[in-house]
């Protein structure tokens, strides 16, 4: 098969969830295990750091990936979903996996897929774990695609553990309640091996990761007990601040700058920096300036996108993937701030998501372009546009989100700014990004 024939034979072939939801999830490790088995278990032939969470996962991700390269460690890094190209989802030093070694892979491993009818994901996760062996790194950084106790990157020995945070999103499969989606994120941690939590959020949620860690003689750090990240400034297209130790007040950082300019990039800086410090105590060879070198040239150290970016200027025009309550909670807070016009919001939503509490974060005072992602999940625009209504916010329907983006730059005033997102997908399909 060609390259593109082989990824066509992956998407129908094999249960993708970001097309069909519910129906492709695959809770349990026995398969990838076997796909791994097959391949004589690549995953451990090298160190790993994995990383869940509900939000901040993706980002932290590719900090501590920039980090670890900038420190002269030859890195594998393994994402997901993808936005553009599926080639995204795993990279070896930034560099995305060669279409060459995806069609080799699944044509050596058809058989396998045959016998175990594996889900999308469980092959992607293997085909990374091989590709990194292939690719001889000294270190994979392993970002969980759902949960971290039944997920399937979740057959990995980490050096290290890293969980973000804890919100409602995926709870059908997860659970209804904070303590019980904990328990399912704090399923990564494993015996002896130390644990990074970004965030002590709350009683609830921190009683959770403290009993996980104690029950697996894990040593645990809730990085914002430890360190204090304090925004300074945005200058030049780059986030500074200053991360400050909290226990001696001693600013350890001042004036880090990044080109993650998002507000709550400073939660996912203090459990980066946290968990540097542990790879530190554990020999790795990381210094403060290759952090620094790193932090402030992520997306082109790792292809980082649609983290809060701006598109363009004058109108001023940013885009994010945050896509639950809590993640639109803060990138809308930080859009707000910026507006210094009218508010102008392209949006859209996957059809399986709850929507209502979303729609209700965003301002009434604001015009709407409502569209749909290019996703089999996709909510249709006419009803988005109803339920939106209801909401009060009003607002016209749009084939995709490229149409809908036009009309709204054409409709604004330089002083406007417009908010791309509701979804990973809409972000996925600007053209521009």
């Amino acid at each position: 098969m060609t390259y593109q024939e082989t990824i066509g034979y992956l998407y129908d072939r094999l249960p993708v969830f970001q097309n069909i939801g519910a129906r492709a999830f695959k809770p349990g490790l026995h398969t990838t295990r076997e796909l791994c088995k097959a391949l004589g278990d690549p995953q451990d032939k090298y160190p790993t750091i994995h990383i869940a969470g509900t939000n901040g996962k993706g980002s932290t991700s590719h900090m501590l990936a920039a980090i670890l390269q900038e420190s002269g460690y030859r890195v594998g890094l393994y994402t997901s979903p993808h936005l553009k190209d599926f080639r995204e989802r795993i990279r070896v030093n930034g560099a995305c996996i060669p279409e060459e070694f995806i069609v080799e892979f699944v044509a050596d491993q058809k058989s396998n897929i045959d016998r175990l009818s594996p889900s999308f994901f469980e092959v992607t996760v293997a085909m990374a774990f091989s590709y990194f062996q292939r690719a001889r790194v000294d270190v994979a950084v392993i970002e969980v695609g759902m949960g971290g106790r039944l997920d399937s990157t979740n057959v990995i020995t980490p050096e290290l553990s890293v969980i973000t945070n804890i919100s409602f999103d995926h709870m059908q499969f997860l659970g209804d309640t904070l303590g019980k989606i904990a328990g399912e994120k704090a399923g990564i941690i494993k015996n002896g091996i130390p644990v990074v939590v970004s965030e002590y959020q709350n009683a609830e949620i921190g009683d959770v990761m403290t009993a996980a860690a104690e029950a697996a003689n894990a040593p645990l750090t809730f990085a914002s007990n430890a360190f204090e990240v304090k925004f300074d400034k945005v200058s030049g297209g780059k986030m500074l601040v200053d991360v400050v130790e909290k226990a001696s007040r001693r600013i350890v950082s001042e004036g880090l700058a990044t080109d993650l300019t998002g507000s709550y990039q400073l939660k996912n800086i203090a459990g980066v920096w946290a968990a540097k410090d542990v790879l530190v105590s554990k020999g790795w060879k990381i210094t403060d300036d290759s952090v620094k070198r790193a932090l402030q040239a992520v997306s082109a150290i790792t292809g980082l996108k649609g983290r809060w970016q701006q598109l363009r200027q004058n109108p001023d025009v940013y885009c994010d993937t945050a896509h639950n309550t809590a993640g639109l909670t803060m990138t809308l807070a930080q859009f707000e701030s910026v507006c210094k016009g009218r508010k102008r919001f392209v949006v859209g939503f996957v059809g399986d998501k709850d929507i209502s509490t979303m729609l209700s974060l965003f301002p009434k005072d604001a015009d709407y372009y409502f569209c749909e992602p290019s996703n089999m999940r996709a909510l249709k625009a006419e009803e988005l546009q109803s339920r939106a209504l209801e909401q009060g916010l009003v607002g016209k329907t749009f084939g995709n989100v490229n149409e809908a983006l036009e009309e709204a730059v054409r409709d604004s005033s330089p002083t406007d700014a417009i908010y791309v997102g509701g979804s990973t997908f809409v972000v996925a399909d600007i053209e521009s990004l």
